[in-house]
């Protein structure tokens, strides 16, 4: 699933790929530019959520579910 994942962020520009033919394999992931940009507008976002999340109906029973917000 992680493989699946950050083979779909390549294929859509935001990390780049580097394999390093050695003994194991060794494979490094890194932003590109573009998947840096987002971190902005992913940050305003987790800002409003925090504001709001009080007056949200969010999943029910979350909080019963001893479920947080993860700083």
């Amino acid at each position: 699933m992680l493989t699946q994942t950050l083979r779909r962020l390549e294929d859509t520009g935001l990390v780049d790929r580097t394999v390093y033919l050695a003994v194991p394999l060794h494979v490094e992931y890194a932003l590109t530019d573009l998947g840096r940009s987002g971190a902005v507008p992913l940050r305003l976002l987790r800002s409003w959520v925090e504001e709001n999340i009080d007056s949200t109906t969010g999943v029910p029973g979350w909080r019963e579910a001893g479920l947080s917000v993860v700083e």
